[in-house]
């Protein structure tokens, strides 16, 4: 994980190079990650309960 990404709190869902690297993480699509962003909001450890993935 990017050092960038370390340490935050919510997901920039509009910046290009997040999105790719949480989509990654998360095993999702980047479709499915802002599908999930949309239901939930930002927020990393909700994003992560809603996919059933660790947030971690």
């Amino acid at each position: 994980m990017s050092t960038e990404i370390r340490g935050k709190t919510h997901i920039d869902i509009y910046d290009r190079a997040t999105r790719e690297e949480w989509a990654q993480r998360f095993g999702v699509s980047e479709e499915r990650l802002r599908k999930a962003v949309t239901m939930v909001g930002s927020r990393i450890t909700s994003v992560a309960a809603y996919l059933d993935k660790p947030a971690s």
